[in-house]
């Protein structure tokens, strides 16, 4: 395969989608795109986490391991919640667009 084909497909591989579409019901069509959204909902509260430089007590210190363990645990139960009653609609438009291809 060339280069040029890899750059020129589509974002999410044609494999994963099509696979996708056509092993799941409508109901694992919408769960994994819920859990998709959520995975890109907790790494956006990570690097936001990172970026502003404080810790679990806001003084900027390191905090220790069971601390970042339990703050990324929080992190990734609140992306769940949050997908889990409609997000930012990633999951929404994803879904639907999975459901379209399922016929192909």
């Amino acid at each position: 395969m060339s280069m040029k084909a890899v750059l020129s497909g589509p974002i999410i591989p044609t494999a994963f989608a099509d696979g996708l579409a056509k092993k799941g019901t409508p109901a694992k069509i919408r769960q994994a795109a819920t859990d998709f959204e959520a995975l890109l909902l907790a790494r956006m509260l990570k690097s936001a986490r990172e970026a502003s430089g404080s810790g679990l007590t806001g003084d900027g210190g390191n905090d220790s391991d069971a601390n970042s363990t339990m703050i990324e645990l929080w992190e990734q139960q609140l992306a769940q919640a949050l997908a889990s009653s409609g997000g930012f609609g990633m999951a929404k438009i994803l879904a639907t667009g999975l459901a379209k291809n399922a016929d192909r």
